[in-house]
């Protein structure tokens, strides 16, 4: 029987679904659970004490200035701060190119207000970030994709994709969330090649540039994009928004993300983020900045690296040892993800029930495919587990896979 509210609701609700990960994260919060599933950084690397100086600091210096209302774009010392360590990345652009935001999710949310009007189809990789997916669903998109390797999105089928008219193209050139996977230099220049020549353009999402364990870095979409216009404007005027987060590197619960684009792309964001929130927590800000300058930052994220590099060793070495010769898994050079692949006739919903009767949980990969697929893939956290937990874990998930192997007629 409907209730009355259900003749209420929007149409574009209809379009609304709720997180896989989330509603999965219910199940995982048991303590007797060994959890691969939720994108969580390790709480143990968190700078409590350096976040305890900070507050107090800000309490009783700036504390009137920081418990008031403040400009949409955000805190100025902070958009100055990010605006220096683009540069060191290469990203020449001012406190105008910057805006913060509630996270890299509203980031997304407020990119589809002003950006994607209902039947506007979006070029994604496949599988992509299900938020993505999640926060462009309630604005009417269509998803079209291209396939991805171990370089990343596959640029020899981008062409054909991009004669579909998209809208913009949406990537996560490093660690990509949900495989692991980066997309390659030579890939990178292709990409804003096509984009140009197409006249759509990029959104770049780069939760995990800085969290790199092996290998060398990559310039950044914006940065090869800039440098592909070269016209000498201090002020980024190019065809990329780029988007980041202080969740991998400081703490998610501070939910602050922001967004690099073009001034005049940052003045309707500004106006979209108005009427969803006014403007980002004035304190959250404040703090943040105390926490980053002077150089603890850079040391902290040194820290994370160490930390997380070395899970990743271990989860992919436990995998070695245990996981059957059937499962394939891609080798990520930093961030907090891998992917792995079952057999086509395996399902990874049904593995992560058995899983679950066995106290280890991951997140199956259908949803990240946009328009279908993916049955037998699976993305697999190493951040947040500890060494001992991973080691468990992998096991636990390994023996699942046997029992579903040797009970499977082919």
């Amino acid at each position: 029987m409907k209730t009355p509210w259900e003749y209420r609701y929007a149409q574009r609700t209809q379009r609304m679904e709720s997180s896989a990960i989330r509603e999965l994260l219910k199940y995982t919060e048991k303590p007797d659970i060994i959890s691969f599933a939720g994108g969580l950084p390790a709480p143990d690397v968190f700078p409590v004490e350096e976040f305890k100086s900070a507050c107090n600091r800000v309490l009783e210096q700036q504390g009137a200035m920081a418990l008031q209302y403040s400009t949409t774009e955000g805190y100025l010392p902070l958009r100055e701060m990010i605006a220096r360590h683009s540069k060191r990345y290469g990203i020449k652009i001012t406190p105008e190119n910057v805006l913060i935001t509630s996270g890299s999710q509203q980031a997304l949310d407020i990119l589809g207000k002003i950006l994607i009007d209902p039947g506007d189809r979006i070029l994604v990789e496949s599988p992509t970030y299900l938020a993505a997916i999640q926060a462009w669903n309630s604005y009417g998109a269509e998803f079209i994709t291209v396939p991805m390797d171990d370089d990343g999105m596959n640029t020899d089928h981008l062409e054909e994709a991009l004669r579909a008219g998209p809208k913009f193209i949406y990537v996560l050139p490093n660690f990509q969330n949900p495989t692991g996977v980066t997309l390659s230099l030579e890939r990178r220049h292709r990409l804003i090649e096509l984009a140009d020549q197409y006249g759509v353009p990029i959104v770049e999402d780069d939760p995990y540039g800085q969290l790199r364990y092996e290998g060398e870095h990559l310039p950044s979409i914006v940065v090869l994009d800039s440098q592909f216009r070269d016209d000498g404007h201090p002020c980024y005027r190019g065809n990329v928004i780029y988007l980041s987060t202080f969740s991998k590197t400081l703490a998610p619960g501070l939910r602050l993300g922001w967004v690099v684009a073009p001034p005049e792309v940052i003045s309707k964001l500004v106006q979209a983020k108005q009427g969803a929130d006014l403007h980002t927590a004035t304190f959250n800000q404040v703090v943040a900045y105390e926490v980053s300058r002077g150089g603890f930052l850079d040391r902290h994220i040194r820290l994370i690296r160490e930390v997380y590099g070395a899970r990743r060793d271990v989860m992919l070495a436990a995998m070695d040892r245990h996981f059957p010769s059937e499962v394939n898994w891609t080798y990520p050079q930093g961030g907090l993800f891998l992917w792995g692949t079952l057999p086509s006739y395996m399902d990874a919903r049904d593995l992560l029930m058995s899983c679950l009767e066995k106290k280890v949980a991951f997140v199956p990969g259908e949803p990240f495919h946009p328009t279908g697929g993916g049955k037998n893939t699976l993305r697999i956290n190493f951040s947040n587990a500890n060494p001992e937990e991973i080691e468990e874990g992998i096991l636990r998930l390994s023996l699942a896979i046997e029992d579903k192997l040797a009970r499977q007629v082919v």
